[in-house]
């Protein structure tokens, strides 16, 4: 059984926490997954349906506040974070001490970019500077980094490592609220308004991806208990880009392509895959397809032993078995 010891980052009201679980015998620092974050969330605010816990924990995630899934996002944008933007603002810069840096690296990221290298670029910042500012907002818990599981075939086509927010809410906070601090901190919401409405429809498409991971993890740990998942991530360099790349205890590997498409997945979906594995020599011997709104008749009628198929409610059993064990305290101003 672990026990939580919430440190507080700061003495100003408004401060994200680092929790440590302590266990039997020893002591481990262990920031929780986005996946503890997002049960965390949906026990808290009553939310079973994942659609939904989806669209709200893609702005208020990691935040520990209550959330009243009748009102509108944008309506609880607007209340919880944009008339609350001095308080908010100024414990952020708490981490960030204000450093103009720093900003433009997480808005970058938050935006557009994913790997170090692009990021570097599109600040136009030299590598040295740039990776201690990174090294210091990982330090901080605002971001953290991933490598591909499998190295490129010729190290001149490696990309750099690949970089994430920790958490949905200051992803949610760079990409399209600090940018506009001037016009928010005045009380007009038009540009954030303008540039959320391009951004909305398509923005929890990272989170889906990483917590579809966590929901290929879990099917494949209940199928072979006897030959886990060491590591899953991703595949990438310069020419070949795989959503989801697992390695098995064994060395076995398990390759994953997502779809968000309103159209059901054809079998090219699959077909594209193994091309993909293929052109960078991986031995895979199990593939996932995960498409939201689900899969055509041919897909459906494959018999294929090393295939899995998933959809968005298959995304829902990561709401299995909620309790109040799931829930994470958060030491901070509620809004």
């Amino acid at each position: 059984m672990c026990t939580f010891l919430v440190i507080i980052l700061g003495a100003n009201a408004y401060s994200f926490v680092i929790i440590t679980y302590l266990k039997e015998g020893y002591t481990m620092a262990k920031r929780p997954t986005l996946l503890q974050h997002f049960r965390s969330f949906a026990y808290q605010n009553n939310i079973r349906d994942f659609d939904t816990a989806l669209e709200y924990f893609t702005v208020f995630g990691g935040t520990g506040w209550d959330i009243d899934t009748s009102k509108s996002l944008d309506r609880l944008i607007e209340e919880k974070i944009l008339r609350n933007y001095e308080p908010l603002h100024n414990g952020i810069v708490r981490y960030t001490h204000g450093n103009g840096l720093y900003h433009m690296l997480l808005s970058i990221i938050a935006l557009e970019q994913s790997h170090e290298d692009a990021v570097f670029k599109k600040a136009r910042v030299g590598r040295d500077k740039g990776e201690e500012a990174m090294d210091y907002l990982e330090m901080k818990s605002l971001l953290k980094f991933e490598v591909s599981v499998e190295k490129a075939l010729k190290s001149s086509d490696a990309l750099s490592d690949r970089v994430y927010f920790e958490l949905p809410f200051m992803r949610f906070w760079f990409a399209v609220v600090s940018p506009y601090y001037k016009s928010i901190s005045e009380g007009d919401f038009s540009e954030f308004e303008q540039k959320w409405s391009t951004l909305k429809g398509n923005f929890s498409i990272l989170l889906s991806n990483l917590l579809l991971r966590e929901l290929v993890k879990q099917n494949a740990t209940a199928k072979f208990t006897d030959d886990p998942i060491d590591s899953i991530g991703s595949y990438y360099d310069k020419h070949v880009q795989i959503e989801i790349l697992a390695k098995r205890k064994s060395g076995k590997i398990l390759a994953g392509e997502c779809k968000y498409s309103q159209k059901p997945a054809k079998t090219n979906m699959l077909t594209m895959l193994k091309e993909k594995c293929k052109k960078v020599e991986l031995d895979v011997s199990e593939y996932v397809l995960f498409s939201k709104n689900g899969f055509d008749a041919e897909v459906e009628a494959l018999e294929d032993r090393d295939l899995t198929r998933l959809t968005q409610q298959d995304l829902g059993t990561l709401f299995n078995d909620l309790s109040e064990d799931d829930l994470l305290k958060y030491s901070n101003k509620k809004y």
